[in-house]
């Protein structure tokens, strides 16, 4: 059946772009400046000079053949698991961010755990998001485990898979083991990044090595910036990410032949007049639909972006952005949508804006949808018992199909004079009448004491363990 669908690069496109990757891998190389990963490379078979690695077109092809195309990343409460794979869309929010759109006073603050709480919270609920990444680097958590407390307060807050970001490899095996605390440990997924360009960092590294030991999905995602850390062109930084993607791939299946891995697609598009990375600048998502072009020609899941906004405060320009970039967005099909709920280019989050985001994509879904052209969908025996003049109104094949159709929830449809008589709200004022009610909602689960103080001991350890290893 037919379905929407956005491409950027041809075929023949792809095959251009891959050809240019293996001779910037063969010729230029990437750093790694990690000696284990180096070793590594060097017994796959890549040519090792200190922290250089030139990769041959032989080991990328091994590394891509062994590269599962299908993986599943479970939930903790029975949900239905998401099977990464080519031609699922699947969306959740993003991570890290440094401040928080407090939902009561509206003023912008710093993340805190409860934030990340709150807002895994407020996902649990929300039946368009379907994994959660925390939406907050919370600064009332030590330091040294900020990335452990904040898969602790995720855990608390929702059942559904989560997308983490740790500092590096260190902690995935106490991830691992928190998430089977709460019920699956099959149920953390891990986002990674090389640094741009061309080079993969220590934490970055124990990363790729660490979730293939352990078989933890990993989310290989590059972010080269147009002018800055990658060319002054969509195709060169697609290239430049390409190429990191790629070599983490070639470690990654090195390690463990057959382990998860995502292919993740991003270049941004520096504004040189603010020297900011607009994350809704049209060249950005034409990268990452490039980079999506790519996954899909080697035949991988992929990872990328929607539902987010530059936006300072949750205005005009915030509406328009994030429905621009989950249009786009959704019409690439990358596996992962991620980053629904974003603001002010990635330093903000808002409980509204998730709220928003979890709307527009029960939209987009419903957009993606397969259109039918069988004998009932094309009706007609319905057309011709209505005939010219006639009316479908009242038929059943009408009241059969009525919920077919998507309803939204926030969107107004209304006429004027019930809208008027509704109370004439603003988008603004239904979407955080909506947040309201949600957290004042009863939660659908708790953890139990046991779950708790297991989560604590855990979190207390590693925090030890950190603090005496520096």
């Amino acid at each position: 059946m037919p379905s929407a669908k956005l491409t950027f690069f041809t075929p023949n496109d792809c095959r251009v772009l891959h050809a240019a990757t293996l001779e910037v891998l063969a010729g230029v190389g990437v750093e790694a400046r990690y000696a284990p990963a180096v070793e590594r490379f060097r017994r796959a078979g890549a040519e090792v000079c200190e922290h250089r690695v030139r990769i041959p077109a032989r080991l990328l092809e091994q590394a891509l053949a062994s590269a599962p195309r299908e993986s599943v990343l479970r939930s903790r409460g029975g949900g239905e698991p998401l099977v990464l794979r080519d031609g699922e869309v699947y969306f959740g929010t993003g991570s890290d961010v440094l401040y928080v759109r407090d939902p009561e006073s509206g003023e912008r603050r710093r993340a805190l755990k409860a934030d990340v709480e709150g807002m895994a919270a407020l996902c649990e609920l929300l039946p368009n998001i379907d994994f959660v990444m925390s939406m907050g680097l919370p600064e009332d958590a030590p330091q040294a485990v900020d990335d452990l407390a904040q898969v602790v307060a995720m855990l608390r807050g929702t059942r559904k898979p989560l997308l983490v970001a740790p500092r590096d490899g260190s902690v995935l095996s106490s991830m691992q083991q928190m998430a089977e605390l709460c019920g699956e440990k099959r149920s953390v997924a891990v986002y990674a990044m090389p640094s741009p360009p061309l080079m993969h960092d220590a934490d970055a590294l124990t990363k790729v090595i660490g979730c293939a030991e352990l078989g933890i999905p990993l989310v290989y995602a590059p972010a080269p910036n147009m002018g800055a850390t990658g060319p002054r062109s969509i195709a060169g930084s697609v290239v430049v990410g390409n190429a990191e993607t790629l070599s983490g791939l070639v470690l990654h299946q090195a390690v463990r032949p057959g382990a998860p891995f995502v292919y993740g697609a991003g270049a941004g598009a520096m504004d040189m007049r603010t020297m900011t990375d607009p994350y809704v600048a049209p060249e950005a998502l034409l990268a990452q639909q490039a980079g999506i072009d790519m996954a899909r020609h080697y035949g991988l899941p992929s990872f990328s972006y929607a539902g987010m906004s530059d936006a300072k405060v949750l205005d005009e320009q915030w509406s328009a952005e994030a429905a621009l970039s989950m249009v786009y967005g959704s019409l690439s099909r990358a596996t992962l949508l991620h980053d629904v709920g974003y603001l002010e280019s990635g330093l903000q989050s808002s409980y509204e804006s998730i709220v928003l985001g979890d709307e527009l994509a029960g939209y987009a879904r419903r957009f993606l949808a397969a259109v039918a052209v069988d004998e009932d969908a094309l009706a007609l025996d319905e057309i011709a018992g209505v005939g010219p003049g006639g009316s479908h109104l009242a038929r059943k094949y009408t009241r059969r199909h009525y919920r077919d159709f998507w309803t939204p929830g926030l969107l107004d449809r209304a006429v004027h004079d019930r809208w008027a008589a509704a109370g004439a709200t603003t988008l603004g004022d239904r979407v955080r009448a909506r947040v309201s009610h949600l957290r004042s909602a009863a939660r659908p689960f708790s953890l139990t004491y046991e779950q708790r103080a297991g989560l604590r001991t855990m979190l207390d350890e590693a925090n030890a363990e950190r603090t005496r290893g520096r």
